[in-house]
Order: C-alpha cells, then structure tokens, then sequence
C-alpha cells in the first residue's frame, strides 16, 4: 500500500478573498474620470466656503445675512422662502440627484453590485456613521441637543476627494476608489436618516400627487432614452422641469425636498433598452449645475457664521461632540470595522493597501461639510445651537485633514523612493 500523500501546509485553509482591490480597468477608468471632476468641485466649494466666513465677519455682513434672510417665490404654493433656504432645499436637491446617479450607478454595475467589493465599504460606512453619533450622544445627552446626533456622521465626497488628490495624489488607486465608495454610502445613509430622523410631519395629498411627475419622468427615461441621451436640450427642457414640479410637491409634502433629487436619479435607467448611458449622460450634463452652482452657492450661505456671535464654540457638548465624532469617531469607525473583517473572515487586504494610508483615508472621511451643515440647519432653530455646530463642522473638519494628511503625506516619499530604486 503506497504512502498517503503529505499534506501541502495551509492545502486546508479556507481560500482568503482580497478587498480593497480594482473591480475591473473599466470601473477604475470611470472612477478616476468622477474623481477629477470631484477634486474641482471640492476647490470651488473651499474658496465659496471661505468667501461666505469671510463675508460674514467683515464690514459686509449686514448685508452677508440680510441677502440670506431675504425670501422670494411664490407665497400661494409655500414657496417664499429665504435664500438660504431655496440654497439648503432648493439648490442642494441637485447635488443629492448626482448623489443619487453615482449611487444607482454603483449598485448596478459598480463596487456595491458584488457583495465581495461591497461588503468592506458598506460595513465600513455603518461604522463610521455609529461611532460618530454615539460619540455625540454622550456628549449630549440628556439636553435637547441630542438631537443633532447625525451631524457628525456625514462624509463630504467632494471636499474629502479634493483633499485626497492635494495632499495624497500617488496614493493607491484601490483606496481611491474605497474613499469613493464609502462617501457615496455614507451618503445613503445620511439621506435615509434626513428621511426618516428629520421629518416632522407628512402632508399625504402633495406627496400623492408627486407620484404623476415622478411617473412621467419615469417613463420618458425608459421609453425615449436614446432621445434624451443625443439631444442637447431634452433633459433640459423636459427631465429637469418634471423634476422640480417633483421637488415641489415633496416640499409641500413636509419630507426634506432634497430627497426628490436623489429619487428622481434612481428612477433613470443606467443601461437603456438599446444600451444607452443615460445615467452617465445626465451626470454629465447636470454635474457643472451641482459643482458650478448648487453646491458653492449652498455653502457660501451654510459657512457665514459670525465669530463671537451667538455661538458658544468651542467649549459648548454641541461642538465637542461634534469635533470629537468627525475627527476622531469617522477614522476609529472606519479603520475597525475594516480591521474586524480582515481578523474575523476570510478577507485580506490588497498587498497594495497599508493600513497606515487606510487610517489616514479614514481620518478624511472626517470631512462632513455640506451634508453635515445641511443636518445642523435641521437639528437646531436656535440661532446660538446652529453657529456653534456650524463653527464645530468647519473646524472638525479641517482638523480631520490635517489627520489625514500626517498620516498620508509622510508615505509618500518612501513609496516615490522604493519606486526610483526599482528602475
């Protein structure tokens, strides 16, 4: 009777599945083409940011808040209100509906169409939304402060990716896409708290009567999408009124009408019948819309807080708990849900990614500014809770960065270094 073969060490073990990696060339393709548009649009938001502080702590600022506080629109269909409000309701449903296609996008054909590649970034963004807002809470609890929880828990892709690409540019492109993904879940779930934490009461009749738009704007990206997809002016001359007869319906209806947006953008197809990109052509033709406008304009008005207001920064538990969540709950939420996995089950990093870079891109997702100032000005209607939440997530979030970028920048010269010696 011949031997039994030996055993080859490790023959038993469980296959180990790699995360963090490339889904294919064609995905890392798109996503570096979305990441270079998301690095302008988070310089424009900067300097608008900047320029709204600087507006509201010169010379300018009565006349800074009183533009903001002005209302117009139509008072017969509950439209008139201030421009800060048509920046934050208005302006901002934009911003969600290109959320909202690169989210469709994602769950169809992207990262989250496998749960192998979504696993990591879906579990990851859950723990950086929890340990944020319970950070929070235990700054707050017991007060009626408690209830800005979910300020913390938000990440700003364009303003994180911008930052990435400034401070990181040589980092890897697997974390790129990771920061990528995780921002746009953390999105959902940021949406899906307004939805669900921040509205007060629901008008049935105007949310019934959003379904006709809805339905409308529906089938016309079904049935004539190669139309649209060729067509110039289409999307702007039917798609888009459709979606604001949408808006203002669930704005009457008292469900935040920023959620309009992202429902709009997951009812267009991302493949059409005869293989027309229809989401991909819309994201093209409405992203200078939300880079350009919607978004600048929004935080010109969201940053103007006066120092030495009514704020009570820095000391207040609403800035703490605040500063404390994003700088400190986002990287620690992050990095441990993705060390329980890597410990826990079959899955292992990418020999590409260094648990320093991925802290490092963890500590970025700190960055909560439009998103987290659009759930401050939910949170609070006192003047003096909503300037010291604002002043925590501005402050938090440069804090965030200069994490991040201690973590970051120092790997890059001996990775440029290890590159040179290999040639």
């Amino acid at each position: 009777m011949s031997p039994s073969p030996t055993p080859t060490p490790g023959a038993a073990r469980p296959r180990r599945r790699r995360i963090l990696s490339l889904v294919s060339k064609r995905e890392a393709a798109r996503v570096s083409r979305l990441l270079r548009a998301e690095v302008v649009g988070g310089v424009i938001v900067m300097i608008a940011a900047l320029l709204g502080f600087l507006a509201a702590n010169s010379p300018l600022a009565d006349a800074y808040f009183g533009l903001r506080e002005t209302k117009i629109g139509p008072e017969a269909l509950g439209l008139n209100i201030s421009v800060g409000h048509w920046a934050s309701d208005g302006l901002l449903a934009i911003f969600f509906f290109m959320v909202g296609l690169e989210l469709k996008r994602e769950f169809v054909s992207g990262a989250l169409s496998k749960f192998s590649t979504a696993i990591v970034p879906v579990a990851a963004a859950f723990g950086g939304v929890a340990v944020p807002a319970l950070l929070y809470v235990a700054f707050t609890a017991g007060t009626p402060a408690a209830h800005g929880w979910a300020i913390p828990t938000a990440t700003d892709i364009a303003f994180a990716v911008a930052v990435l690409g400034l401070v990181a540019p040589r980092i890897p492109p697997a974390l790129r896409m990771f920061l990528l993904t995780l921002a746009v879940v953390d999105d959902l779930i940021a949406i899906t708290i307004i939805a669900v934490f921040y509205t007060e009461s629901i008008q049935l009749l105007p949310l019934a009567l959003s379904v006709i738009p809805l339905a409308l704007y529906w089938f016309i990206s079904r049935k004539y999408a190669a139309r649209l997809a060729r067509s110039p002016w289409g999307p702007w001359l039917i798609m888009l009124p459709l979606g604001i007869v949408a808006w203002a319906l669930f704005h009457a209806s008292g469900i935040h009408a920023t959620i309009a947006g992202v429902v709009l953008a997951f009812l267009v197809p991302v493949t059409g019948r005869d293989g027309t990109q229809l989401a991909e052509t819309f994201e093209h033709r409405f992203r200078p819309l939300s880079t350009g406008i919607a978004v600048p304009v929004f935080a010109f008005f969201a940053a103007g807080v006066a120092v030495g207001g009514a704020s009570r920064f820095p000391l207040d538990p609403i800035a703490l708990g605040i500063m404390v969540g994003l700088v400190v709950g986002k990287p620690v939420g992050i990095s441990l849900i993705t060390w329980l996995l890597t410990r826990f089950t079959r899955a292992e990093l990418d020999p590409a990614v260094r648990w320093r870079e991925l802290i490092g891109v963890a500590a970025l997702a700190g960055v909560g500014f439009t998103v987290s100032l659009l759930v401050t000005e939910l949170s609070f209607s006192d003047p003096g809770d909503a300037d010291t939440a604002r002043l925590a997530v501005m402050v938090g979030s440069v804090i965030a960065v200069a994490v991040s970028a201690a973590l970051l920048v120092r790997r890059a010269r001996p990775r440029l270094r290890e590159t040179t010696t290999g040639e």
